[in-house]
Formats: structure tokens, C-alpha cells, sequence
């Protein structure tokens, strides 16, 4: 069994085309779950982005904070694009990943 830590990338959205946050967690089931029941305060929480539109594993931290930074200084066009591809109907991925 691979005993080596996962990183995880991810974008949450609050409606189809709406605000969007990029955040990096080492439990992404954890952590939406957090941003969807307000437990962590700030911006998620204000503007209600609690959907998971995005993720993307990293196999270590660095390369997770690193991979945030770059998606965090990108524009908004590359987040939406991102989306797009993983999930063209804006479903809540949260749904598929605690299954």
C-alpha cells in the first residue's frame, strides 16, 4: 500500500460562471466539507463558494503550493477553462468523490 501523503489542488465555484476560490488541502473530502459547512470563515464563506468544480492531485506539497500559486496568479478565463474540461455540466464533484 502506498503510504506516501497526497496533495490535493482544487477550485470551488459558487453557481455556473460564478466566484470562484483556489485552495490546496492533504484531504480534499475533508476540506470541501469544511468550505460547504461555513466551519472555515473568510471568502468561501462571505460569497457562499462551496461547490467543487476542479481538483487535481499532487504528489507532494511543494509541487501542490506551487501548482496553486500558478493557478491563483492566472486569470480567471484559465480557471473557467479548467473547469470545463473536468466538468462541463458544473456539477458539484464533491458528490463523486465521497462515493
Amino acid at each position: 500500500m502506498n503510504k506516501e501523503k497526497q496533495y490535493y489542488v482544487y477550485i470551488l465555484f459558487s453557481k455556473y460562471n460564478g466566484t470562484l476560490y483556489v485552495g490546496v488541502t492533504n484531504n480534499l473530502i475533508r476540506r470541501v466539507w469544511e468550505h460547504k459547512n461555513k466551519i472555515l470563515k473568510g471568502f468561501t464563506e462571505k460569497y457562499n463558494v462551496d461547490k467543487l468544480g476542479y481538483f487535481e492531485a499532487c504528489g507532494d506539497i511543494n509541487s501542490a503550493i506551487a501548482r496553486e500559486k500558478q493557478l491563483k496568479a492566472g486569470n480567471r478565463k484559465n480557471k473557467l477553462l479548467l473547469i470545463e474540461k473536468m466538468n462541463p455540466s458544473w456539477k458539484d464533484l464533491y458528490y463523486e468523490i465521497i462515493k
